[in-house]
């Protein structure tokens, strides 16, 4: 048998399923989502696309520009048919191509998109490659195959050594910080994103004709993927990753014994009282509440500190998580983006750390675009009397319900 005949017989088993890997279009719009705004008529690139259902619910639902690439012509033919049946012909362009040597200049996309696709460059090589096309202030989404335990089984380990390279969401996280972007969102996608593609999947193997040269092999492969799954699941899934590089004017670190009175002073400069520098500086003595490495600023460009962002340990009904403030930016550099970059480097790194939950009391217009939502929403409440929009939390990972309950604030926090 060439390979060839098992090419065209992989194909011909996989024409006209609904899509080409795990996904709904629950998750593409939890993926969008995150992305925060775009502008009003987004520039897209689905890359690997396959029959395109990624592609029109972006071009209708985001008012998108899409192009849409994949190698294989007949999936860019069934979209190109779907979108023009839909009135989105005028949306959504198609091109053959590999998604390793893109022909696109610099710049080009708002949001460079990939469901289930990015295996073919592998993760790292994705996000080096791609991060050129995107637009300053740009959006990176993938969504990969990952481990969901640290200690898989051995028919799972064995299957994935032999096909790809798998890490946990916390691994791929720091792959991507480490790559220079910062992670708007994670979203672990649910069992039924599975059943979306093997379902049609199956039912595709136990029609197909096992006489064609190289058909009884795909139908081999895809059952033995579907039988990994059903019996195996629970040591990997697939997972979402909203991505967007770091914003270049601001360079982002961990504070040092050396930035202590600038943090101060920054913190000082920011606010009309000095309760907020006084509170950092408690926590800061505080071993029970301070937490090392989450104690960001950011840096102007002549090293001094433009901003500084804190985290600090509390409860929910003695489950613990992690408070975010006080963010403060020094004034000569307010609405400059310097705030926005500190606060996603200390989430980053909280991610990074294993945090799961972050609570913010802060202005409700500002802190959503780094996806927190009413606490009230987790059956979260501090225990005193604010506005409900302004407690807020961030599930950083979402596998597991976030706890519900009453926050407990350090003592320093004076509530």
């Amino acid at each position: 048998m060439s390979d060839n005949a098992l090419h065209d017989s992989f194909f011909a088993l996989h024409h006209g399923l609904p899509r080409q890997g795990p996904g709904s279009d629950t998750t593409t719009r939890r993926l969008l989502a995150l992305a925060g705004r775009l502008p009003e008529r987004p520039r897209v690139l689905d890359l690997g696309c396959g029959p395109g259902r990624s592609a029109l619910l972006l071009a209708a639902e985001a008012g998108a520009e899409v192009t849409a690439v994949d190698t294989h012509e007949p999936f860019l033919a069934e979209l190109r048919e779907t979108a023009a049946a839909r009135g989105l012909g005028g949306s959504v362009r198609t091109l053959r191509a590999d998604m390793g040597a893109l022909p696109f200049p610099d710049g080009s996309f708002d949001l460079v998109w990939a469901e289930s696709s990015v295996f073919v460059l592998g993760f790292d090589r994705a996000l080096a490659e791609w991060r050129r096309l995107l637009t300053p202030g740009g959006t990176l989404v993938l969504t990969e195959c990952v481990w969901t335990t640290t200690e898989p089984g051995a028919a799972a380990r064995a299957f994935w050594e032999d096909h790809y390279t798998l890490r946990t969401v916390a691994g791929n996280a720091a792959a991507a910080v480490g790559a220079g972007y910062q992670v708007l969102g994670t979203v672990p996608q649910p069992e039924s994103d599975w059943d979306e593609y093997y379902v049609p999947l199956a039912a595709h193997a136990d029609a197909a004709d096992t006489t064609v040269p190289g058909m009884a092999e795909a139908v081999a492969g895809a059952r033995a993927e579907i039988t990994l799954r059903r019996e195996h699941g629970a040591d990997y899934g697939y997972a979402g990753f909203v991505l967007r590089p770091a914003d270049p004017r601001w360079r982002t670190r961990p504070e040092t014994d050396g930035d202590v009175a600038a943090v101060r002073a920054v913190n000082a400069a920011a606010f009309p009282t000095p309760e907020e520098a006084g509170l950092v500086d408690a926590l800061r003595a505080d071993a029970g509440a301070w937490l090392p490495g989450l104690s960001y600023v950011a840096e102007a460009p002549d090293g001094t500190v433009a901003a500084h962002a804190l985290i600090s340990r509390c409860h929910v009904r003695g489950v613990p998580a992690a408070a975010l403030g006080p963010v403060a930016v020094a004034p000569e550099h307010q609405n400059a983006g310097a705030g926005q970059a500190v606060v996603r480097a200390v989430l980053d790194a909280a991610r990074l750390r294993g945090e799961r939950l972050v609570l913010v009391l802060g202005h409700p217009g500002y802190y959503p675009r780094f996806g927190f939502v009413r606490a009230s929403e987790y059956g979260i409440k501090p225990g005193f009397e604010v506005p409900d929009e302004a407690m807020m939390a961030l599930v950083l990972d979402g596998s597991d319900p976030a706890p519900s309950g009453t926050i407990a604030y350090p003592a320093a926090f004076g509530v």
